[in-house]
């Protein structure tokens, strides 16, 4: 397995209280990774750093191999790195364009942008809704339309906060089934989450930050 992003010496305050301090975070290519912890350790902060949305001090950080800098977040970690909230702002429009506002502003041909869309729908199961507006969705329904916008982006590493948060047992399973076929296609997928279903999952390594620290370990693979 080959490294998309390593950063050494990542550290987190606020004023004098330290949030955390990690040693080393190394995601490989397609790979799914369980961010968990108690409420307040720093999950979603974690999240948004990598995303670059908040800044942190950082000893050393590499995007494939060569040297990056997250302050200021260059392009290129733009391009791979997709930030999907835990409550996904949707624009007022339709699902259709919600879906590949993110193309658009990219500046990908329209037919190209909507053959991915077509895909995204059909992969997200919202080719029915393609038409309708954010406000007559269920939460389960905007938050595939979220991971759908974030798929036809086709990013190299995909951060998820809390996506199965307050949705009822089918929303949930309808999202948790959309996972493995993200990995699939060589997408790394890193899930700030307490479901145990989602920390169960088959071959995803499990992170969990305690007391400022990082810890690592391999789930294992279930038999049937």
């Amino acid at each position: 397995m080959s490294p998309i992003l390593s950063l050494r010496l990542l550290r987190k305050a606020y004023g004098e209280r330290l949030l955390f301090d990690i040693d080393a975070l190394t995601v490989n290519a397609g790979c799914a990774y369980v961010l968990t912890g108690l409420n307040g350790a720093g999950k979603s902060t974690l999240l948004r750093i990598l995303a670059g949305l908040e800044p942190a001090a950082i000893g050393d950080a590499r995007f494939l191999g060569e040297p990056v800098s997250f302050q200021p977040y260059p392009r290129a970690l733009r391009d791979a790195i997709v930030y999907v909230h835990q409550h996904p702002i949707l624009f007022s429009t339709t699902i259709v364009d919600n879906i590949g506002y993110g193309l658009v502003a990219r500046g990908v041909a329209k037919a190209d942008a909507a053959q991915r869309i077509e895909e995204a729908l059909q992969w997200a199961g919202l080719a029915h809704l393609r038409n309708s507006k954010p406000h007559t969705l269920s939460g389960g329904e905007k938050q595939r339309v979220a991971l759908a916008r974030a798929k036809v982006l086709s990013p190299r590493l995909l951060l998820l906060d809390e996506p199965t948060a307050n949705l009822d047992g089918p929303a949930r399973e309808q999202v948790i089934r959309l996972i493995p076929s993200l990995i699939d296609a060589g997408c790394s997928v890193i899930m700030a989450c307490h479901d145990r279903d989602l920390i169960a999952l088959p071959g995803v390594q499990r992170l969990k930050l305690r007391d400022g620290r990082l810890q690592a370990r391999q789930n294992r693979v279930r038999v049937a």
